[in-house]
């Protein structure tokens, strides 16, 4: 696989997927299991964030600690599904800004079509994480990196819970610099475009569309 993709196999990560995938989870199960993946593997997702000095002081005297450098970090999740590991991410960096872009796949040609992108004017120069529990065919993700990208952020990272190999390497063709991190790496894609084995429509069950 390639350099820039990142599997999370932390067990408690892993454990909770796996209840996340059973069909009998309920609406209220899954959408708090997505909630708490994210937070995991947010961790590892922001791994290599810079860091900077700042003088604090402490109830006993001063000293020269370390502190996130830069501005502060957007959260863009890729609407609707994504939305569901917005909360766990912001449990983590409650102070970070978000950003929403919405791209739906149209399921007869299973190509991206965008129809809203809303972000305050400050993207230049921050540190972006784009979320979607699925990564599929790989081409919502292609769409809404392009989208970002011509914001000219300092960096973007991707955080998925379940790629299909078919995605990975769209991802990774259009963009090799962009780190992708997910839970699991599944076997494949169906002929609907949906991941095998998966978990289902990640969308329909946070929001009990199904």
């Amino acid at each position: 696989m390639r350099r820039n993709f990142h599997l999370v196999r932390h067990p408690v990560v892993q454990h909770k997927l796996s209840l996340l995938r059973r069909r009998e989870t309920s609406v209220t199960e899954f959408r708090a299991l997505v909630g708490e993946v994210a937070m995991l593997m947010s961790y590892e997702v922001t791994r290599d964030l810079p860091l900077t000095r700042k003088r604090i002081s402490t109830p006993l005297e001063t000293l020269s600690a370390p502190v996130l450098k830069g501005e502060k970090m957007v959260l863009v999740p890729i609407l609707r599904a994504g939305m569901g590991l917005l909360d766990g991410m912001l449990h983590i960096f409650p102070s970070a800004r978000v950003a929403h872009i919405g791209i739906y796949r149209d399921h007869r040609t299973l190509e991206p079509v965008e129809y809203y992108f809303k972000a305050s004017k400050t993207l230049r120069g921050r540190d972006l994480i784009l979320l979607d529990p699925m990564l599929a065919t790989g081409n919502s993700a292609v769409a809404a990196t392009d989208r970002l990208k011509s914001a000219k952020p300092r960096s973007i990272r991707f955080l998925c819970l379940v790629a299909a190999p078919e995605g990975v390497t769209c991802f990774h063709k259009h963009h090799p610099d962009v780190p992708l991190y997910a839970a699991a790496l599944d076997r494949k894609l169906n002929s609907h475009g949906y991941i095998l084995p998966g978990l289902g429509d990640a969308g329909d069950r946070i929001f009990g569309t199904i």
